[in-house]
């Protein structure tokens, strides 16, 4: 099911993404698969969710996987089409966030995706509008997008009483 995924993923990027402009939503790609693998860093064993794998690969390439293809190249469809006027991008974010919902609730429905630590669907939609909140705030000013994601960060860690250590 995640090899579908990133398949169908790739094919509509070639089929409705601005590729002639792809250098334009580069740092935002970057952006979101640097914060898709510190997440794996810093929760490790203490994970939100957990990918459960195909028959292809384990639950590591599993996150390499979504973090260095699926989410930039998702990212890459979503700012591809984000409307210029501010009136209409919230409507925007809640379809995307409607979007990765909707695959979420398969993955779940199938067992490749499971909760742990409190965290639940509905947690995973109002991140969904928060993340695709934060690539809109990050395509125009990236500064506070790294602030706010650093706060974002804080409290999930602490909201969800998620261990940290800088040393082991």
């Amino acid at each position: 099911m995640h090899v579908a995924i990133v398949v169908l993923t790739i094919i509509a990027s070639f089929k409705w993404g601005n590729w002639k402009n792809w250098r334009k939503y580069h740092a935002s790609m970057f952006f979101i698969a640097t914060g898709g693998l510190l997440y794996e860093y810093i929760v490790k064993e203490n994970t939100l969710w957990k990918f459960h794998p195909d028959f292809l690969y384990g639950h590591e390439m599993v996150v390499i996987v979504y973090a260095l293809i699926t989410m930039p190249v998702s990212i890459f469809l979503f700012l591809s089409h984000l409307p210029e006027g501010w009136f209409k991008r919230p409507f925007y974010i809640l379809l995307w966030s409607g979007i990765y919902i909707f695959i979420e609730w398969i993955l779940y429905a199938f067992g490749r995706i499971s909760y742990q630590n409190g965290w639940n669907f509905w947690y995973s939609f109002l991140f969904d509008i928060v993340m695709f909140s934060v690539i809109v705030i990050h395509q125009f000013k990236p500064f506070r997008a790294y602030i706010i994601s650093l706060f974002i960060i804080i409290f999930l860690i602490n909201f969800f009483d998620i261990p940290f250590k800088f040393i082991k």
